[in-house]
């Protein structure tokens, strides 16, 4: 296993910047994942570290030691990619022994190898079949034990799971944390999928432009966002914004005025998550302008003062209907606040 340090790493296409500048550490035996939407980096960042890309400028570390003129082959490195590109003609097991012929390890150990983590992963029946009389789960426990059989010292997973229906996503999501748990093996997930990011790692690195936006916990993230992009990024039903000025102790959002806690002045951008709202509890008065249920809850969308805000409660059934009158109350604690021109949080609150 290793420590993974990344030092002001850049990663330059002709006319493009495709990482910038990031320094980053992961302990060893740790799950991370990185998360950002499509074209922010975080695949490019994988493959350096895979040593497929080499680094425009700065230095990738394992336990370190240099690793920028280490040779991919040579680093030890494990990666299932969303496609899994396991040998059509091999078996199961030929395809999980594949990476051992570069090793030094005689067939009898590469056997007893293969065999053991094929019951790691669950599919020692499967050890004859050819990979097109696999399901797709099937084969992405093989493309994993293809990966983990040379004991790697960092187990890299590119959007391993987009390729499979959601409910065998929650089975692989739980059945890969159990593996890197047993295993220890330090572990990165790249992924635009917020809801594997935060079952699935210990922390979270969230990527956006190229560079690092933030990096926490799933907690950290929801609940102290360090910018707009994270507080949009993070959270399903997505969160409420406004556009608010403010000016002494106070924020004007259209019709309201919610008074802080400290003076400041300038446009903000003010974030409520549905989460929090509650209806009929007294407060802001609002009506009902759209229901949708969503099975174990249902999402509404209400006119109010400061504009349209989205809010859930619990249940399959909907208690309000469109056109209802309501008052909507939420925690002065749980509301946001963002300079508008930066996009970074701001540690003033909103009071009661």
């Amino acid at each position: 296993m290793a420590r993974i340090e990344l030092r002001n790493v850049q990663k330059r296409w002709v006319g493009a910047t495709a990482v910038e500048r990031i320094d980053l550490a992961i302990d060893d035996g740790a799950f991370v994942a990185v998360l950002g939407p499509s074209g922010c980096g975080k695949t490019t960042t994988l493959l350096m570290l895979a040593g497929i890309y080499s680094p425009t400028s700065g230095d990738i570390a394992f336990d370190g030691a240099r690793v920028n003129d280490v040779e991919a082959r040579d680093r030890n490195v494990g990666i299932v990619f969303q496609s899994y590109a396991l040998y059509p003609s091999m078996s199961v097991l030929e395809n999980i022994l594949f990476p051992l012929r570069f090793a030094k390890v005689g067939r009898a150990e590469s056997e007893r190898r293969a065999r053991e983590i094929a019951a790691l992963v669950r599919i020692e029946p499967l050890l004859e079949r050819r990979p097109s009389q696999l399901s797709g789960g099937q084969q992405q426990r093989v493309a994993l034990a293809r990966a983990l059989v040379k004991r790697p010292r960092l187990l890299l997973l590119d959007e391993p799971l987009s390729n499979l229906d959601a409910s065998l996503r929650l089975t692989m999501r739980t059945e890969i944390r159990r593996i890197q748990r047993e295993l220890g093996v330090t572990t990165i997930l790249v992924t635009h999928d917020q809801i594997e990011a935060t079952t699935m790692a210990d922390r979270i690195v969230v990527m956006n432009a190229g560079g690092v936006e933030q990096e926490g916990t799933a907690r950290d993230l929801y609940e102290r966002p360090a910018t707009l992009f994270v507080a949009t990024f993070i959270g399903s039903p997505p969160i409420n914004l406004f556009d608010g000025v403010v000016a002494g102790n106070a924020v004007k959002v259209r019709d309201a005025t919610l008074p802080l806690q400290s003076s400041a002045a300038g446009a903000v951008v003010v974030g409520i998550r549905p989460e929090t709202v509650r209806a009929n509890g007294g407060g802001m008065p609002a009506r009902i302008a759209a229901v949708e249920p969503m099975g174990r809850e249902v999402l509404y969308t209400a006119e109010s003062g400061i504009g349209a805000i989205r809010f859930v409660e619990a249940g399959a059934d909907a208690r309000l209907r469109e056109g209802d009158d309501v008052a909507l109350a939420y925690a002065p604690r749980d509301v946001l606040l963002f300079d508008k021109a930066s996009g970074r949080r701001l540690e003033t609150r909103i009071v009661s």
